[in-house]
Formats: structure tokens, C-alpha cells, sequence
């Protein structure tokens, strides 16, 4: 798969050092992974979530959150969002509200 863009993943990691070695491995899976379909990734990452577009990626012990859109069928996983855990949960409550 092609990431686009690592950027967003060093920008956090150099806001939150501590997210660093966990991302780098999240990229370095996703990098190196060819996924067909969302069972695919379930099987590299087993907390992984799906809520149309996104891809939820539970990463670094539930610490942090990557929010991913992926297009199997040109094999790019494109990062939206990157969060810790306490900002994912805001972000959701405001897309709950949003949708009502």
C-alpha cells in the first residue's frame, strides 16, 4: 500500500514523541501490505474499525488513533487524521452532533 502522506504521522509523532515507535510500525505494516478488502486489514490490525469512509486504525495500546480512508483498488491509504485518544473522542462527538 501507498501512504499518503507520513508527514501527518511525523507531525504528531514530533508533537507526541512517545506515539513515534508505534506509528513508525504502523507504517512500516501498511507499507508493506497488499489489503483487497477491509477483512485484510482486520487480519494485520485486529482493533481496526470501519465507520464509511473512514478506516480506524487503534494504535500504541489504544493511546492514539490514525483515521484513514483506503482505496483497495488503487492500493493508497490516504491519513485524514491523527489523534490521541481524548482528541478521537471529541472528534467523534462532534461528528455524532453534526449528524443529527
Amino acid at each position: 500500500m501507498h501512504v499518503i502522506a507520513k508527514k501527518a504521522l511525523e507531525d504528531f509523532w514530533n508533537i507526541h514523541p512517545i506515539a513515534k515507535s508505534p506509528l513508525e510500525s504502523w507504517y512500516r505494516i501498511v507499507s508493506r501490505s497488499h489489503f483487497e478488502s477491509f477483512s485484510d486489514v482486520r487480519e494485520a490490525f485486529r482493533s481496526a474499525d470501519y465507520a464509511d469512509p473512514y478506516t480506524i486504525f487503534d494504535i500504541g495500546g489504544n493511546s492514539f488513533r490514525i483515521i484513514a480512508v483506503i482505496h483497495y483498488n488503487r492500493q493508497k491509504v490516504y491519513i485524514r487524521q491523527v489523534f490521541t485518544h481524548s482528541e478521537y473522542d471529541r472528534w467523534c462527538k462532534q461528528k455524532r452532533s453534526k449528524g443529527k
